[in-house]
């Protein structure tokens, strides 16, 4: 009773024997090594060892060969007729399926062995004898790789002796086993689709006494993902569940969705016996036993199953163990035994998933030495291939028979010959043969056979519809009767005998239909002409041979191999005319023809019988005329003779015929033709120049290689008659006009492409799209041939040259080729320079020194040992390193500018350094573009930094961008490698990816190269979905996982991970010390909570945040925090980080721990607390140069720093912090500056960090003047400073050498001089030219002392005070002088420069001839007493004027003067238009006006006229002793400085100056009063004519007369107008005074005229200005009108203007304004148009009626695009909730625009958007039957993704399942799917998604952006072992994929 019905479990095994059975486990080193021990025969040892021994060892052998024979794998002697098997439809014939079955087995099913239901069907239709409706195909009931439940029918064997397995679906057979009364919920049955019902279906489960029923809302979700939406059709084969069971089984509720039977378990609930266990249930299970050849399995508490190696999962391999859970599929039951078969492979645990690899790659190939992986005695042997894989070959394809067959030459390791000839799908094993014939067969399958081989095979038969040929193993093939022979055959088995090998030519092969047939026609079979297979291989011109398949009236039908057939018209059958075809051809005669058209789009060819005749013979009869004419198309070889500026003149060898190559036709690649005219030169000799045409004397020549190529293939049609609409061809821009672009074809033809079907792209211009000469590829559109003209696209869709990554790689190598030209010529020129460009290619590393840095950032290097070699390196590729000139420096050549000689170098440190890796061609790679040429780009590889090239162009058309599109330097590429090494040009070759995988280049803003963020360690991240229970306080143990400089992480029990702090590791850090170096990787360490950082925010939680416990614990193993109570408690969530670094106070001492240092902001990053960031400005880390200069060799990351605080960053969160003590900047500090700005003659401009700004003045610049004391100081150089003085807001610093270093104690040359206290009587001073005064020469001494060398102290030679002392004493000279007197009390210092006081050279040359002095040249003491005297009284003067102007300015600086006083600038600016004050105003006051002008000599070239405020009054009286004696010399005022031009022009009240006191000085008569305007702004010098003198006022010379009438410039001002040329302190640019001069007026009268014309003007002046206002906005139709006068293309300016209209309620107006803009905006600007028949439709929808909008609508489609006026007009009625007209204009546009899927899209949407569902989904039906089949798949997902938006999210899924059901490698659908699923499903689903799209057999690539999406899911949403478990599938991918390629 045990042994007939086991409980599953085998009998009770002694413990003794489970070792010794575990023992023996591992003792087998090899899953699959078999012992053979019980083949060896060593009958003599065994008789002498005793009797126990031998027992034992014969119990030992007889338990291994139980165990083996236990897990023997199955044959087709183990099965027997009613055995239970799962298998998989493998192919699908018209009468049978094949299924495919576990361990390499093969049954089919015959087409009545489906269902009940099916066969009524078949057996009706053979009745009736004419097709059924509903009867449908076994194709469309079944497809391969779908799962199926099997029971063996029969068992046989056929007439060939090959037995055969006959299997059986019918549920009725494979159902049998069970009982309605068995049936429970839940189950998983198979069943058929016996008939349709109102309301399901009924399905037939085969159960006796049970009916089922599939309702149809519970088919609707199948229906939509696996049937296609279609219903489903008698026979159908389903998995069905169990849902409901009524009756005892009686009635059966079913379900087949997706989800509900892919989760399907079989349960004990259930009630499972070995006798009623189907194939195909899933289980779970327990490992019992683990064995070298498979598994013993527990399942469902009672059974027990095997699991056999085939069947074992792949990726968890021998890592099974005793009582592992693990989910198995019932594989097969056997029916006596009861044997369960079962398998752990994933594919099988989803039941309805089908199988999705179907094939091997390898199918057909030969291997040789496959070692033998293990041997089984009654089924096969297993083979392990190179790559890794598991191979299987039966037992009957080991040897070629039985009796050669030897089991010991099958031992493991042993290796055989053998061919790949099938695939298992049930296993996933290549299946082998070893057969010598199989091995040796030229085809394996009909697959292998192509239309037009040669082919040998054996004669098996000769039947009346002919002879039959056996060509391999499993193909035959017929030869047709008309095949035998060339001629008709009437006894053909004379000629050919059964078994004679023959020789064939293929005809025709299907594969899928198994037909193969072949010809034996000796011509066909034996020609050498190409063979005809598919109508792209008719090329015109083409000879070949071919056979008549009918005669007819009007020609003759050739048919070729492939059932390819041409046309022979009647009159190209012969020379002569032939009246009746029939009686001169016969059908299967055999002929040669020649192909004059093909049009393979229609599969129609023209043929002609008329074969062109050796050009040797017609050249024979025209030898002498021939010899020097050329003829259009012919190739040439030319000389150069002469370079002209538009190409070459040449001369035709051999006859030197004068010809002219121009630069256009050098080359098809626009830039290269210019390069190539440059490089070649006269002498140079070109081959295969093709002559285009012959004119007046020359020849027209051209060098195209695609134009070249076309000739030669006999692309080049002759004449009108031989172009016919479709065709493609090769030709060249003649011409470019406004409406279109003219071609030209080699032979003379042109054509026109008009400008609509020039580009796929909106054309503006066309001569931004095409040059002339550029090489284009056209498509003739229309032909006319009586006119001689013919229309042409130049579209790229029309005009495509197959694969556009092929031609884009074809036109790369074509360009390189010929630059890789263009340097073999340049090789040649005797410049060194030259032949050093032609030898320099990209990649190649220099060793250069930096010459100079430019302007833009960019650094050129010197030439080297080449004169004349430019090399430069733009901004980007400097990298943002600091260089600097001299220095040293490694770059990377990136091109060679051929033309402008000059080399693009990059410093960037990846492409210095780049990496030596393999590459694989084809591999996808990400690159960054780094130079970019017109044709190609050059970009550098992410991974290696190896120089790639690619091409920014894939067809010759390709040629325009729009900006979007235009690729940039520093963008991201996505390049598929062509290359793996890169040639003479030094580049990889590559394909550019699709567009949308380009990235952006990085611009780094401020808040991001200040990494503001907090750096996150991805360890950390990892565990930041865990959840823990620690608290603040507690303490914790565990091990160090990895330490970083700045952190250490910390794995904690239950894997939680935690991190400590640098500042948390040492009570005391040593400083230069990294207290993380203390813990090493696997350190157990104990540790206190401190605090939880947040993951998304980065904050410290308090531990009563509710997010606390999903935190990062921060730790603690400081030795203090451990033995004490209160502990550290970080929270920053709480409290502001402002807050928390104000318990910082400055000046206080803390240890930081680098973080990183900023290059782009130049201070450092540091940490004093994990809450607590800081930074220490570059300039505040040390105070040598070195350091600065190099701050990464100095500091290290996680190094420990002691820290000054400077005070906390305001604006951000930071402490700031100093390594060289407390920063205050104090008098007498020394720190380190970097310089602003360099002011020439004045000295430098110094910032400090924190914003502090410092002035160096150039007498503190050095310790040693000099002549360019500021020449080595340039803007950002770093200075040691000294200060001064800090009393103001600005410093006073000094870069002293004795300052800044005083223990150097360097020799001082030049003394501080800061007061006159410091100077002494006699002294030797040196200083600078401050200016030449009328008194004599201005000398800085100091930053504010100036002494005065008067004239005759000046030079040793006599001259006049007009002599030119300026031009030899400029601004800023060095000179030394004597101190001759001082006079401390009034602040004096008077010099002497000459020779005999100074010992230097005179200041004037002794080559100018001057005159000596005489004796009393010099004047006496009493005279200089005077002069003494008058300075006194001068600067009373001065300080009186000083009080009364209070303003802070200054005047002409005196020799007495000492300090300057600074200025205070004024509030306001300069804002308003300067006018000219009344008459009235000047009186009023009774004001003088005053003046001061230098000397002629002195004159500056600044006039500045003024007058006193109001609060002067009382200031005005003028001293006797200061009249004027001579009034020609009118003193001027003099800028030095200080004045403010920010001031309003109605407040300015200029600086008086001091008046200077002499003798020629003084005023003797009042000057007239003046009004004095200003005006800031650059402007032309101009008078006004209608002043009589230029000049500026009667104080000058000038009369009055004339000066009534003001001219007045373009805005209303004076034209009057000087500019100045002064440099003035302060001012940033040149102002331009305009000034004018008023008289003052006398009559009454005359003013108010005057100011009622200054009102006038004053209005007018505002008019103006409001005019020209360009913010202003438009108030009224006037202004409208002039802005569309200005801009009258601007759609957006007619909008505005009819909505200004339409404010007022003008309804007509605003129309008449649109129809304005219609007829004015130009017919080019289509948009612009566009958009005012939008408003117009707007307009009449909301305000016209339905008649008036109907006119608009009508016009607006004959001048416009229909479909986007159709759809604007859609949205216009579905925004103002017109939906009734909507939903007409919807069903209008489909009737016109049917073929438009986004007519479709649109109104599918529309009906969503109105609940419509049911009609969105008709809507859908619709479309896909009027669309073409490509963009079905588009539609059907743009139709789900609105689902998902807008409608049901599950119908949204079930089209989706469907689609990829159908097109599962449309990674575009997937991709959509994922996002959807994304946004709106759970988890459980998007993994589910994910898991099925790994598992497709894709592209690596595809597949690698599946596994990122992945990746980043889990790292978004999963747990660190999700991520984990993602990267590892990811991980086995690539190593299949590698293993397979290495393969």
């Amino acid at each position: 009773m045990e042994e007939s019905f086991p409980r599953g479990g085998t009998r009770k095994t002694h413990k003794s024997e489970k070792e010794k059975a575990f023992q023996q486990s591992f003792e087998q080193d090899n899953l699959f090594d078999i012992s053979t021990e019980e083949e060896s025969t060593k009958r003599k040892k065994i008789q002498k060892e005793p009797a126990k021994t031998k027992k034992l060892k014969v119990e030992k052998r007889e338990s291994n060969k139980f165990v083996r024979e236990k897990f023997e794998i199955l044959s087709v002697e183990s099965l027997c007729e009613g055995m239970r098997i799962l298998g998989c439809v493998k192919e699908v014939n018209e009468l049978e399926l094949v299924i495919s079955l576990p361990n390499g087995l093969q049954g089919c099913v015959q087409v009545t062995e489906i269902c009940d239901a099916y066969t009524e069907k078949l057996n009706e239709q053979v009745a009736q004898e004419e097709p059924l409706q509903d009867l449908v195909s076994l194709s469309e009931l079944f497809s391969p790789g779908m799962l199926v439940r099997c029971v063996v029918s029969s068992l046989g064997i056929t007439k060939r002796g090959k037995k055969n397995v006959k299997l059986s679906l019918n549920p009725r057979n494979v159902n049998k086993v069970l009982s309605a009364e068995a049936l429970k919920p839940g189950m998983l049955l198979t069943g058929t689709v016996s008939s349709l019902e109102d309301h399901g279906y009924l399905v037939d489960i085969g159960v006796s006494g049970a009916r089922a029923f599939l309702p149809l809302q519970k088919a609707q979700e199948y229906i939509q993902q696996k049937n296609k939406g279609a219903k489903l059709k008698v026979g159908q084969y389903l998995n069905c569940l169990i849902e409901e069971v009524k009756g005892n089984g009686g009635v059966v509720s079913l379900s087949v969705g997706y989800s509900e039977v892919s989760a399907a378990i079989a349960t004990e609930e259930q009630n499972w016996t070995l006798n009623s266990l189907l194939p195909g249930l899933v289980v779970k299970a327990q490992v019992q036993k683990v064995t070298p050849f498979g598994l013993t399995l527990k399942f469902l508490s009672f059974f027990t199953g095997l699991v056999d190696f085939m069947h074992l999962d792949p990726k968890k391999g021998r890592t099974y163990f005793s009582n592992q859970p693990v989910r198995a599929c019932v594989l097969c039951v056997h029916p006596r035994t009861r044997a369960v078969r079962l398998s752990l492979r994933a594919v099988f645990l989803q039941p309805g998933r089908p199988l999705t690899r179907l094939s091997c790659q390898q199918l057909g190939a030969v291997l040789d030495d496959v070692p033998v992986q293990g041997f089984f005695g009654n089924a096969g042997a297993m083979f392990r291939l190179t790559d890794g894989a598991l191979a299987y070959a039966r037992l009957s394809h080991l040897s070629n028979s039985k009796k050669v067959f030897k089991p010991e030459t099958f031992k493991p390791g042993n290796t055989h010959k053998c061919r790949i000839i099938d695939y298992s799908q049930m296993d996933e094993l290549a299946l082998l043969s070893l057969w010598t014939s199989v091995i040796e067969a030229q085809f394996l399958s009909y697959h292998d056979i192509k239309p037009g081989a040669l082919v040998k095979g054996k004669v098996m038969t000769i039947k009346p519809y002919g002879m039959l040929v056996k060509v391999g193993r499993q193909i035959r093939a017929l030869v047709p009767p008309m095949h035998l022979a060339d001629i008709l055959m009437k006894n053909p088995e004379k000629k050919y005998h059964v078994g004679d090998e023959v020789k064939c030519r293929v005809l025709l092969c299907d594969p899928e239909a198994r037909k193969l047939m072949m010809t034996l026609k000796k011509t066909l079979v034996e020609s050498k002409l190409p063979a005809i297979t598919c109508y792209a291989d008719a090329q015109p011109g083409l000879q070949t041979h071919g056979f008549i398949l009918r005669v007819k009236d009007y020609g003759c039908i050739v048919k070729f191999y492939n059932d390819v057939q041409g046309l022979v018209p009647r009159h190209e059958l012969s020379a002569e005319c032939i009246p009746d075809p029939e009686s001169v051809f016969y059908t299967g005669q055999v002929v040669k023809v020649t192909v004059l058209n093909c049009e393979p789009s229609k599969e129609r060819m023209l043929l002609s019988f008329k074969l062109s005749g050796d050009p040797k013979e017609e050249c024979a009869g025209h030898s002498q005329k021939k010899k020097k004419a050329i003829n259009a198309g012919q190739l040439v070889d030319v000389k150069v003779l002469e370079k002209t500026k538009d190409g070459l003149q040449v001369a035709v060898l051999p006859h030197n015929i004068p010809g002219f190559l121009p630069t256009s036709h050098l080359s098809d690649h626009v830039t290269n033709g210019p390069l190539l005219h440059c490089w070649l030169q006269a002498g140079d000799t070109l081959h295969r120049v093709l002559c285009l045409n012959e004119g007046e004397g020359r020849v027209l020549l051209c060098r195209k290689p695609a134009l070249v190529s076309a000739v030669e293939g006999g692309q080049d049609p002759k004449s009108f008659s031989e172009i016919h609409p479709g065709m493609l061809l090769i030709g060249f821009v003649k011409n470019i006009k406004d409406y279109g672009v003219f071609v030209q074809f080699p032979s003379g033809l042109s054509g026109l492409a008009p400008k609509a079907i020039m580009s796929d792209k909106f054309v503006t211009s066309t001569s931004d799209h095409f040059v002339e000469g550029q090489t284009v590829v056209a498509k003739v559109t229309n032909v006319d041939e009586e006119k001689q003209r013919m229309l042409l696209s130049l579209r790229l869709s029309d005009c495509t040259l197959g694969d556009l990554a092929t031609t884009s790689l074809l036109l790369l190598s074509q360009c390189l080729e010929e630059r890789q030209g263009v340097r073999s010529l340049m090789s040649n020129r005797d410049s060194v320079l030259i032949q050093t460009l032609a030898e320099m290619t990209p990649g190649m590393v220099l060793d250069l020194e930096v010459q100079e840095v430019l302007g833009d950032g960019s650094v050129l290097f010197s030439e080297g040992p080449v004169p004349g070699l430019v090399l430069r390196a733009s901004k980007y590729h400097r990298a943002g390193q600091e260089v600097e000139s001299g220095q040293k420096k490694k770059v990377v050549v990136l091109n060679v500018d051929m033309l402008k000689l000059e080399v693009h170098v990059s410093l960037c440190h990846d492409l210095v350094n780049r990496k030596a890796k393999k590459l694989k061609k084809g591999s996808e790679h990400q690159a960054i573009v780094q130079y970019l040429e017109e044709p190609f780009a050059l970009a550098s590889l992410v991974e290696t930094g190896q120089l790639a090239a690619f091409s920014l162009t894939s067809h010759l058309n390709d040629t325009f961008r729009f900006d979007s599109e235009k690729l940039q330097v520093g963008q991201g590429v996505s390049l598929t490698l062509q290359t793996t090494e890169p040639g003479v040009t030094g580049l990889l070759l590559a394909v550019e990816g699709p567009a949308a995988k380009r990235t952006m280049r990085q611009t780094r803003k401020d808040s991001e190269t200040v990494d503001e963020d907090e750096e996150v360690d991805p360890a950390l991240v990892l565990g930041t979905v865990r959840k823990h229970t620690l608290s603040i306080g507690d303490v914790v143990t565990g091990t160090v996982k990895s330490i970083k400089p700045t952190h250490v992480v910390v794995t904690l029990e239950d894997g939680i991970i935690g991190c400590i702090h640098a500042s948390h590791i040492l009570d005391d850090v040593p400083v230069g010390t990294s207290p993380t170096a203390k813990l090493k990787v696997g350190k157990k360490v104990t540790a206190r909570v401190i605090g939880g950082r947040d993951m998304k925010t980065f904050k410290f939680l308090p531990i009563s945040h509710p997010r606390f416990i999903r935190t990062i614990p921060e730790l603690s193993v400081r030795p203090s925090e451990l033995e004490k109570d209160g502990h550290t408690a970080l929270n920053t969530h709480s409290v502001s980080p402002l807050e928390k670094i104000k318990q910082y106070q400055a000046g206080q001492t803390v240890t930081c721990f680098l973080k990183k240092y900023n290059v782009v902001k130049k201070w450092l990053e540091v940490d004093i607390a994990p809450d607590i960031r800081g930074r220490i400005p570059l300039l505040l880390t040390s105070l040598s140069f070195k350091v600065l200069k190099h701050p990464d060799k100095k500091f290290r990351i996680g190094q420990a720093l002691k820290a000054t605080v400077v005070g906390p960053d305001s604006s951000k969160a930071f402490l700031c912090l100093s390594l060289i003590g407390p920063h205050k900047l104090k008098k007498g500090e020394v720190a380190m500056g970097r310089v602003v700005k360099v002011l020439p003659k004045e000295g430098l401009t110094v910032s400090f960090p924190f914003g502090k700004i410092g002035r160096v003045s150039i007498f503190h610049v050095s310790d040693s003047y000099s002549e360019t004391p500021l020449e080595n100081f340039t803007p950002q150089k770093i200075v040691r400073c000294y200060v001064l003085s800090a009393t103001g807001p600005v410093l006073t610093l000094s870069l002293r050498s004795s300052r800044t270093n005083p223990e150097t104690k360097s020799k001082i040359t030049d003394p501080e001089i800061n007061s006159i206290q410091d100077i002494e009587e006699g002294q030797l001073l040196r200083g600078y030219v401050k200016s030449v005064q009328p008194s004599g020469v201005l000398l800085g001494l100091g930053p504010s002392v100036t002494g005065l060398a008067r004239y005759p102290h000046v030079s040793q030679y006599s001259l006049s005070k007009d002599a030119p002392y300026d031009r030899y004493l400029p601004e800023g000279k060095l000179l030394t002088a004597k101190v001759l007197s001082l006079n401390r009390r009034e602040n004096l210092v008077e010099l002497s420069i000459p020779a005999d006081d100074t010992g230097k050279p005179d200041v004037f040359s002794a080559s100018l001839g001057l005159p000596l002095p005489k004796q009393e040249g010099r004047e006496t003491e009493a005279e200089e007493r005077d002069h003494k005297g008058e300075e006194k009284e001068e600067r009373k003067n001065q300080k009186q004027k000083e009080k009364r102007i209070g303003k802070g300015r200054e005047g002409a600086q005196l020799p007495s003067k000492e300090k300057k006083e600074p200025r205070k600038p004024q509030a306001k600016k300069l804002g308003k238009r300067p006018r000219p004050e009344s008459g009235s105003e000047q009186e009023s006051g009774n004001k003088r006006q005053r003046r001061a002008a230098p000397s002629e000599e002195d004159d500056s070239g600044v006039e500045v006229y003024y007058r006193e405020g109001e609060e002067e009054v009382e200031e005005t009286g003028v001293r006797p002793q200061e009249k004027q004696t001579r009034p020609a010399e009118a003193p001027r005022l003099k800028l030095s400085s200080g004045f403010a031009w920010d001031v309003e022009l109605d407040s300015l009240t200029p600086a008086l100056p001091p008046r200077e006191e002499s003798s020629d000085s003084e005023e003797d008569e009042k000057p007239e009063q003046a009004t004095v305007l200003y005006f800031s702004g650059l402007r032309p010098f101009c008078r006004d004519p209608w002043r009589p003198s230029p000049v500026l006022c009667p104080t000058l010379g000038v009369s009055s007369e004339g000066w009534g009438r003001l001219r007045l410039g373009a805005r209303g001002l004076p034209c009057q107008l000087l500019t100045s040329t002064t440099d003035f302190p302060g001012a940033e640019e040149q102002v331009a005074h305009l000034v004018f001069c008023l008289p003052q007026q006398k009559k009454k009268s005359r003013k108010e005229r005057e100011l009622e014309k200054q009102k006038a003007e004053k209005e007018l002046s505002r008019i103006e200005e409001a005019l020209m206002d360009p913010g202003r906005q438009p108030e009224s139709a006037d202004d409208f009108d002039r802005l569309v006068l200005s801009s009258p293309n601007s759609s957006i300016l007619w909008l505005q203007y009819m909505a200004f209209h339409l404010q007022a309620t003008e309804i007509e107006k605003a129309r008449a304004v649109a129809e304005r803009a219609l007829k004015t905006i130009s017919f080019r600007e289509e948009q612009e148009k566009l958009n005012v028949w939008v408003a117009l439709l707007n307009l009449e929808n909301m305000y016209g009626s339905q008649g008036s909008l109907t006119k608009v609508f009508e016009r607006a489609v004959q001048y416009n695009e229909p479909l986007k006026v159709f759809l604007h007009l859609a949205d216009i009625y579905t925004k103002s909730e017109k939906f009734q007209e909507a939903g007409e204009l919807y069903n209008r546009m489909l009737k016109r625009f049917r073929q438009e899927k986004a007519v479709w899209i649109k109104y599918g949407a529309f009906l969503l958007r109105r609940g419509q569902a049911g009609a969105s989904h008709r809507v859908m039906q619709r479309a896909l039957e009027c669309l073409p089949r490509k963009e079905h798949v588009d539609v059907i997902a743009k139709f789900a993704q609105l689902e998902f938006q807008l409608g049901d999210a599950e119908r949204a899924k079930a089209i989706f399942e469907n689609t990829l059901s159908t097109y599962p490698k449309r990674t575009d659908v997937w991709s959509v799917y994922i996002d959807m699923i994304i946004k709106r499903g759970g988890q459980k689903e998007v993994r589910d998604i994910f898991e099925r799209v790994i598992h497709l057999s894709l592209a690596p690539k595809r597949m690698k952006f599946f596994f990122k999406r992945y990746l980043d899911y889990e790292k978004q949403h999963g747990t660190e072992k999700d991520v984990q478990a993602v990267k590892a599938k990811a991980l086995e991918y690539v190593e299949a994929k590698s293993s397979m390629w290495e393969d």
